[in-house]
């Protein structure tokens, strides 16, 4: 592979709650979404956080024996498709399922939506590259509280849906998990 640095804001190598299972989660820097009461305001600014080769972040997946799988959150993963396809396609040749949270809907980073939403360039490459999309914006108003959450499993808020990509690009729509 290239070199390829990604703006992270942060890594957790085990997590048990972005995902099923143990996950390795990538936190990326910059998003132009804003959400009001976002969980994690401090990924916003694309000029925060650090810069950190694709490649080290990749190895560090690789060699750990005790990941069920790998998440993509931020911030907003879709602002580096590239950084994050890279880590995305190891982590599956690893055989590791793949998830990213997103604040663009499956409908607008697929391009079956486009009323005025520009993503990225590079946002369906890196959609092809995961198993589960999480997506949509928080929406503080539809907060999952402590009741919900066994129904909400892994959303912030209620508008959030588990997108099964796969089958999702296959059918031209969203399906849900």
């Amino acid at each position: 592979m290239g070199a390829s640095r990604a703006g992270i804001s942060g890594i957790l190598k085990h997590s048990s709650v972005n995902g099923p299972g143990v996950r390795y989660v990538v936190f990326f820097q910059g998003c132009p979404h804003d959400c009001p009461k976002c969980h994690n305001p401090e990924t916003h600014d694309v000029n925060g956080g650090t810069e950190k080769d694709t490649q080290a972040i990749i190895d560090e997946i690789i060699t750990d024996r005790y990941i069920d799988g790998v998440t993509l959150s931020g911030g907003e993963p879709f602002l580096q498709p590239e950084a994050a396809s890279l880590i995305a396609k190891a982590a599956k040749e690893k055989g590791l399922e793949v998830w990213s949270y997103s604040g663009w809907t499956f409908e607008e980073l697929a391009g079956i939506k486009k009323a005025g939403i520009s993503v990225p360039e590079g946002a369906e490459k890196l959609l092809r590259s995961i198993d589960v999309l999480v997506d949509g914006r928080y929406v503080d108003s539809l907060h999952v509280s402590e009741e919900e959450a066994g129904e909400y499993l892994w959303r912030g808020s209620k508008n959030q849906r588990l997108i099964d990509v796969k089958k999702s690009l296959e059918k031209g729509e969203a399906v849900t998990l």
